[in-house]
């Protein structure tokens, strides 16, 4: 892990969330070298105890982040979260309409003691109609025609990550930095807010496009008529599957060449990639037939040597033994809260051909609640008044569900 100085170092955010949206724009963030403080209820965030799908949610977008334990409906919880949010540069968000504001948290009363502020708010929808509709990123998927697309005919289907959420989350990070750089010149901070139903239409604004250039509304990918000729998933020796994609005459000439498929190669008809589309069926049975005979590792070795885009369909837990990402560093070590231990991606970019990354640790509920208050100038003894009182989370004595 390098020990250069990050981008945001020095910078202060706090964190009001849970479930994902709210904890990436965190998660980012810290990676970036801010210091997170993750402001948790006294029974901790609730997206810690989720199963199934929801398991992964905590420790793969709460890493690195303190944690301090509060009761808001406390008097005296509110003051210490009013205290945090006056010296912080950032505040983020992502509860149901009016709850912040409820709490006397809202940007409009933060701002008056800290213009410095840089509030982000994640929602499910931005201004108009849907504004104070309650969202999730599934049901932005269905309403922003996502599923639509994923999903076969008739049987729309999420995507299988929380593409919205996280990609809700990233924009909520771009309004964050922008926000940054513009205090720099103003000295003033704003509200940034990011919705998932709008990030869903701008992730379709494609298919939009698509209709717009075509006067044809874009199918469901599973459906849809394809760019090129090549562009598909090929069954392979032992059931195992992999993608193909031709997506230029040069790759098909590559392609052609690296299979031995000389008379479709030389075919006049099949020179540019709209004749090779117009004639995909009749050609593509016999090239499913051929590379149907290549064991998957043999078939990779001669695509990768063809240089044609590519890829073994992989499960998530193939991951954990990818070469290439043992080698570039893109998974950290993270001990989970019931102590097994495991490697989560970190984030996917490199700064000064650096993956920038924090460590794996996952503060357990008010980890840090002691020393944070100490940075507000809380005494010892009114530390302790505070605990015995049942306001703050130190450690789990402190609280009996």
């Amino acid at each position: 892990m390098s020990t250069a100085p990050r981008p945001l170092a020095g910078i202060r955010v706090l964190e009001f969330s849970h479930m994902v949206m709210g904890p990436v724009v965190g998660s980012i963030l810290v990676e970036l070298g801010a210091d997170v403080v993750k402001l948790e209820p006294l029974h901790g965030d609730s997206t810690r105890e989720l199963r199934g799908s929801g398991a992964g949610y905590f420790p793969m977008y709460n890493r690195n982040k303190r944690s301090i334990s509060l009761d808001l409906k406390d008097p005296r919880g509110l003051d210490l979260a009013r205290r945090l949010a006056a010296r912080s540069d950032v505040l983020i968000e992502n509860f149901r309409p009016g709850a912040m504001e409820g709490l006397g948290l809202s940007y409009e009363a933060l701002r008056i003691g800290n213009p410095r502020l840089i509030y982000c708010s994640l929602k499910g929808f931005l201004a108009g109609p849907y504004a104070n509709r309650t969202a999730l990123d599934e049901v932005a998927q269905m309403m922003g025609g996502l599923a639509y697309m994923t999903g076969p005919p008739g049987r729309p289907l999420r995507a299988g990550a929380s593409v919205v959420d996280v990609t809700g989350g990233m924009f909520g990070v771009i309004g964050i930095l922008a926000a940054l750089e513009q205090r720099h010149l103003t000295g003033v901070g704003q509200k940034v807010t990011s919705a998932l139903y709008e990030t869903t239409a701008f992730l379709v604004g494609q298919h939009m496009a698509q209709l717009a250039v075509t006067g044809q509304a874009a199918k469901p990918m599973p459906v849809r008529v394809s760019a090129w000729a090549i562009y598909d998933v090929f069954e392979v020796a032992n059931g195992e599957q992999v993608f193909i994609g031709v997506v230029s005459d040069t790759q098909w000439q590559s392609f052609c060449a690296a299979f031995g498929f000389t008379a479709l190669a030389a075919d006049p008809g099949l020179r540019t990639n709209r004749e090779r589309v117009a004639a995909r069926e009749e050609f593509l049975p016999e090239v499913r037939r051929r590379l149907g005979a290549f064991a998957k590792a043999d078939l990779l070795v001669r695509l990768e040597r063809a240089g044609l885009p590519f890829a073994p369909v992989s499960r998530p837990e193939d991951l954990f033994d990818d070469p290439h990402l043992a080698a570039g560093g893109g998974l950290v070590q993270t001990t989970l809260p019931n102590g097994a231990e495991t490697r989560l991606p970190i984030l996917p970019i490199q700064l000064n051909e650096e993956r920038p990354t924090q460590g794996g640790h996952l503060a357990c509920i008010g980890e840090q609640t002691r020393d944070i208050l100490a940075a507000l100038g809380v005494s010892d003894t009114d530390v302790e008044a505070l605990r015995a009182g049942g306001i703050i989370r130190i450690s789990d004595e402190d609280f009996l569900p």
